[in-house]
């Protein structure tokens, strides 16, 4: 009796269930899992089906330890996903603790590792490089007086120094304020006392960031004051949903060409159908991730060091471009220097239609 062969298998993490990113969460997974049903449509590897394994991460750090924990102990041969930043640090942490490799789909955090790795390879721009493009994209736009509402967070406090440290050589000033202070209303009156040109969004979603948005748009001492979301909150359709066209016109980061790739083109209609809706950037960071990963495992096998050495090797046309890792100045893991960075918005005239407002 002929034997099935037995299955590649690979970790997956994604946020599934609140407090999480659920969207983006959906929107990864849905990446992850049409490229490995196209890699087992074509012969899976060496003959062996790909099989993820999905856990929830749920937007915490500690599930993602055990989850690394225990994906590790079933036998997976690398791992894959993850979109917040101090959720994949933890993975990172135990991935290069216990020697399984993994590639990060969409975090963005520089500091990925607190030191050195071999073991961690990233999709996602680091957090310094795609922020200092929106500053530039501020400062091209004449806004040099920004105003932040931020929570409490390694990440959101990193992207605050990232835009001070790139717009004080310009004059350009920062100033921040504490949302878990202050109220949508209380921050509306800080706004209209410091003058600020432009807002950004360093806050969680939906809150507090729908609400933020709706009272600044309703306070008529703020109707020229720029509202943004570096963190690309936005992207989802979840955000036009809340706030129709209150969310229009608020420039965020995505990570796409400015034209597709045929690649890019059929992932994205194979992906629409997917996902009853458009594919956001998430979706596509998910699909080249398992594309990498097939690479690999097609052309050194599946022993995990052998797979943590060839990072340096990869050359794989992914959806919005060729993907070769290297080692960025600052960066303690292996980076695809650079995936494409634009900085967009809704259209008020068509909220499910995005302009391209500059691209880094």
């Amino acid at each position: 009796m002929k034997t099935s062969p037995s299955p590649v298998r690979i970790g997956v993490l994604v946020p599934l269930t609140r407090p999480g990113w659920v969207e983006a969460g959906r929107h990864l997974l849905a990446g992850l899992e049409l490229a490995a049903r196209e890699v087992n449509a074509t012969g899976g590897i060496a003959g062996r089906p790909l099989e993820l394994v999905v856990r929830d991460t749920a937007a915490d750090p500690r599930k993602a330890a055990a989850a690394v924990d225990e994906l590790a102990r079933l036998g997976v041969v690398a791992l894959a996903g993850e979109y917040h930043s101090v959720v994949a640090r933890a993975a990172a942490a135990r991935a290069d603790a216990v020697g399984l490799p993994f590639l990060c789909s969409s975090a963005v955090l520089d500091a990925l590792t607190d030191q050195p790795t071999e073991w961690v390879a990233r999709l996602a721009p680091a957090q310094s490089h795609g922020w200092r493009i929106f500053a530039d994209f501020l400062l091209g736009a004449d806004h040099g007086r920004i105003a932040v509402a931020a929570q409490p967070s390694v990440y959101w406090s990193s992207g605050t120094r990232i835009l001070r440290d790139r717009l004080a050589p310009h004059g350009g000033t920062v100033v921040e304020f504490d949302m878990g202070t202050l109220t949508p209303a209380a921050l509306c009156d800080a706004l209209a006392a410091e003058r600020a040109t432009a807002l950004l969004l360093l806050v969680g979603t939906p809150e507090p960031a729908v609400s933020i948005v709706r009272s600044v748009r309703r306070d008529p001492r703020l109707a020229g004051v720029l509202i943004g979301a570096p963190a690309g909150q936005p992207e989802f359709a979840g955000w036009t949903k809340a706030l129709g066209d209150d969310g229009a016109a608020i420039p965020f980061l995505r990570y796409l060409p400015d034209r597709l790739s045929p690649l890019g083109t059929r992932v994205e209609t194979a992906l629409r159908e997917q996902l009853a809706e458009a594919p956001s950037f998430v979706a596509f960071e998910g699909y080249d991730t398992v594309a990498v990963l097939a690479d690999v495992l097609r052309s050194h096998g599946t022993d995990r060091t052998r797979l943590s050495e060839s990072w340096p090797r990869v050359a794989v046309q992914g959806t919005r471009g060729e993907i070769r890792f290297s080692r960025a100045p600052g960066i303690d893991v292996w980076q695809w220097t650079w995936p494409p960075v634009q900085v967009v918005d809704r259209d008020p005239a068509q909220p499910d239609h995005f302009r391209i407002l500059h691209s880094g």
